[in-house]
């Protein structure tokens, strides 16, 4: 999908974002994640700011997303959770920071829709600092053949409507990445993972 039309894909879609009540066992996923935020944490991809509730005290975010209607939705998020933020809105793919950036890189359910993710992946073992964190809950193909086969028919109608892929190999992206992982959850007959990794030694 051409990029602009995805952005606007996504614009229309902030409101939905918002509002979403996800299940209490999402819920206990970012808290279980994000809770070992810590330091000056960049967020990928922050939408409208699910993760806010879930980020310690003391933090100092920069949020990225690229678009402009999800990072409006953020901004109220992280106002009403008083969360000390900065807000981009860029392609994710081409954003550049300085080496060592981030004591802590946040990614919740993004890496889905970009459309080359192996070189973001490589791109956080840049920006996070030695000794620092990369905390993930993405989704992709699961690991039931009977389900697997079913997100692979599916998957063009899924990309048009909501824009983001439900093939991705996500561990085999992030161990192609070099990401040192040390600890990884898979849920959802394999569709989902939260993975904490390390810089790429």
């Amino acid at each position: 999908m051409e990029k602009q039309k995805l952005i606007r894909l996504f614009d229309k879609q902030a409101d939905r974002y918002d509002n979403q009540r996800e299940d209490a066992q999402q819920t206990r996923w970012r808290r279980q994640l994000i809770g070992h935020a810590m330091g000056e944490v960049l967020e990928l991809a922050v939408g409208a700011g699910a993760n806010f509730p879930f980020y310690p005290p003391g933090i100092q975010l920069t949020a990225a997303d690229f678009s402009g209607a999800m990072l409006e939705r953020a901004r109220q998020a992280a106002a009403r959770y008083q969360i000390n933020s900065t807000f981009i809105c860029s392609d994710i793919e081409e954003l550049i920071f300085p080496e060592h950036s981030f004591d802590t890189i946040v990614s919740t359910l993004s890496f889905c829709s970009y459309t080359r993710p192996l070189p973001v992946l490589e791109q956080l073992s840049r920006w996070c600092r030695p000794g620092g964190q990369i905390l993930l809950m993405e989704h992709g193909i699961s690991s039931n053949p009977a389900l697997s086969l079913a997100l692979r028919a599916l998957n063009p109608l899924l990309y048009r409507i909501y824009g983001c892929h439900h093939t991705r190999d996500i561990l085999g992206l992030v161990r192609e990445s070099g990401l040192t992982i040390n600890k990884v959850e898979s849920h959802w007959q394999g569709m989902v993972h939260l993975i904490w990794a390390s810089p790429k030694k």
